[in-house]
């Protein structure tokens, strides 16, 4: 890199000399030799395999497979089944100890390494999604509880690893970006999930538990999620297209990274402002998917409605996630728009779900297999219809802007890895308390639970504004990002004796 560059890099790394993350083959920065960094072609631009982009892309279609599939099958209302009750109890083992392991799961992250952390975090969806096969034909709920518990165990690892690097490996004025690109593809496999229940039991106008065959396809599909997770490469290989790479720490050990989860909270205490959005941004899932799909609708509309449901967080986060990084208005205005934006929705989507659970309770839609539900040709099935589609495409507007709240406070990814981990341990520890309260012999009224919702969304929202006012910057400067590192500026500014340093590793 020429001289002049070295200054202003130093600086800023999240500020790259090119203007897109993809620059052509003229403007590419010096990288080792071998396979993770042989540039290739994707139409007009020109990247290589250890870039954040294809990175990013990568353990996207791993939660393609894994948790896009659970995602799947949990929006049939269920699991797939036509009574609740299995399901509730495997969702509510499997958050709780979500809760538990997310809540630290960035300790286990940071000292494992990123690919050994999702691959372990895959192999619990296969699993869990077996076990709902079995407990159709066995009754087996032992199985279906330990199979929750365990996927919780992974799941946190994943979502940690997933975490930290859709925040941590874009520079800052494309965090938005990224963060709507895995929510695409991730939310496609949701998408593509569905199809398999909609297509296998089109004709079911009854209640009933989806067939065999589509919990197979689930566990193929999952259990290539996992396999596909092997095929990343570590952060500390990374390069940016401006020659920079990731903040990590050089040298972590078991004590460093459970030290490290503690210093989180000394040097930005803040960060227990947002754990209300964090609570309340998976609470929903159980009322949407138990209390409104399995509830109100037929097998074969469930099916439809799920796949509605996750073609709107597609929409949903492409809306967000660009609009984040609209680079004429500064990032703090951004971040004041988009919690404005959050504030509208939740009063205008939930307004208008008020409205609809006004029509019906738990007495007036007894859980019985032969009870006759709502089909898609029921006469006033559009109206239902479009508030599922708004409250995916809500689900995706909070999920994007909490990520990107998270992402404009720090650019290392070590901290960033804490910070998944606290998102996704809080907000499942949310989520296994919706389950467990569902799943209550005597669970509480269903306008009850919709209250609890909506509640908790508008008063975190209030609660995670001094967040949004005072602590995201237009730029965090690079001595603060590497204040909770072993790193200094050397190792990961794009310099020629930084490059020619990196070209030592094996590759």
């Amino acid at each position: 890199m020429a001289s002049h560059e070295k200054d202003t890099t130093a600086q800023d790394i999240s500020s790259p000399a090119q203007s897109a993350e993809f620059t052509h083959a003229d403007g590419l920065p010096p990288r080792p030799e071998g396979w993770k960094y042989k540039q290739f072609k994707i139409g007009p631009v020109t990247t290589w395999y250890a870039s954040p982009a294809v990175q990013l892309i990568v353990v996207a279609f791993v939660c393609f497979l894994c948790p896009g599939m659970f995602n799947a099958l949990g929006g049939m209302g269920g699991t797939g089944l036509s009574n609740a009750k299995a399901g509730d109890d495997a969702n509510t083992a499997l958050y709780s100890t979500f809760a538990v392991i997310g809540f630290a799961a960035g300790t286990f992250t940071n000292r494992l390494g990123i690919r050994v952390a999702l691959s372990f975090g895959g192999m619990g969806y296969c699993i869990y999604v077996s076990s709902f096969l079995c407990f159709k034909h066995t009754s087996n709920f032992g199985f279906s509880i330990f199979a929750g518990a365990l996927l919780g165990v992974c799941a946190g690892l994943l979502w940690s690893a997933q975490g930290a690097i859709m925040m941590s490996y874009p520079p800052e004025r494309l965090k938005g970006r990224y963060i709507s690109w895995f929510w695409m593809i991730f939310n496609l496999g949701g998408v593509v999930g569905s199809l398999i229940p909609l297509g296998q039991n089109i004709h079911t106008t009854s209640n009933s538990s989806v067939s065999d065959g589509t919990y197979v396809g689930f566990i193929v599909l999952t259990f290539c999620g996992a396999v596909l997770s092997f095929a990343l490469v570590d952060g500390k290989s990374v390069i940016r297209h401006d020659g920079s790479r990731v903040i990590l720490m050089k040298n972590p050990t078991w004590w460093s990274e459970v030290t490290g989860l503690w210093e989180v909270f000394l040097t930005d205490p803040y960060i227990v402002l947002l754990f209300p959005m964090f609570f309340a941004s998976n609470w929903f899932y159980t009322y949407h998917f138990n209390d409104v799909n399995l509830a109100f609708f037929n097998t074969r509309t469930r099916a439809l409605n799920n796949t509605l449901y996750w073609t709107s967080q597609i929409f949903g986060a492409v809306i967000f996630g660009y609009a984040l990084d609209f680079q004429s208005v500064s990032r703090t205005m951004r971040a004041k728009a988009a919690w404005v934006a959050l504030f509208v929705l939740t009063f205008a989507i939930w307004g208008g779900g008020y409205a609809f659970q006004k029509g019906y309770t738990r007495s007036s839609l007894p859980e019985k297999d032969t009870v006759v539900k709502e089909d898609w040709t029921t006469s006033g099935y559009v109206g239902p219809m479009f508030l599922y589609i708004f409250y995916g495409f809500y689900d995706a507007a909070w999920q994007t802007c909490v990520y990107w709240f998270m992402g404009a406070l720090t650019n290392n990814g070590r901290k960033l890895a804490n910070f998944a981990g606290f998102y996704k341990g809080i907000q499942s520890a949310g989520a296994a308390i919706m389950w467990r309260l569902d799943g209550l012999d005597n669970p509480p009224a269903y306008m009850s639970l919709f209250a609890s919702c909506w509640g908790l969304l508008a008063g975190s929202l209030l609660l995670a504004l001094p967040v949004i006012l005072l602590k995201v910057r237009n730029h965090v400067p690079l001595e603060d990002d590497l204040k909770f590192t072993d790193e200094t500026a050397a190792d990961v500014v794009p310099t020629e004796e930084s490059d020619l340093k990196i070209g030592e590793e094996k590759v």
